[in-house]
């Protein structure tokens, strides 16, 4: 799987950007995502803030982890 250009707290901070008013066109040519990309992270993401991203991610290594056992 390829890892991604932005970490999540990027990601939070870009979402936070269109709730302050920009347009979801303009922050993708702006970060140089595709829209499918942006709403993709809006759905995963939206509505989060940075410590709830930390605590997914450390979710899912943890789960991962205890798939390959």
């Amino acid at each position: 799987m390829k890892r991604s250009r932005f970490s999540a707290e990027q990601i939070i901070g870009i979402l936070k950007e269109q709730q302050a008013g920009l347009g979801a066109k303009e922050l993708c040519r702006k970060h140089g995502v595709r829209d499918a990309t942006f709403y993709k992270w809006r759905s995963r993401y939206g509505g989060m803030e940075v410590s709830d991203a930390r605590r997914l991610k450390a979710l899912e290594a943890e789960n991962a982890k205890l798939r390959n056992m």
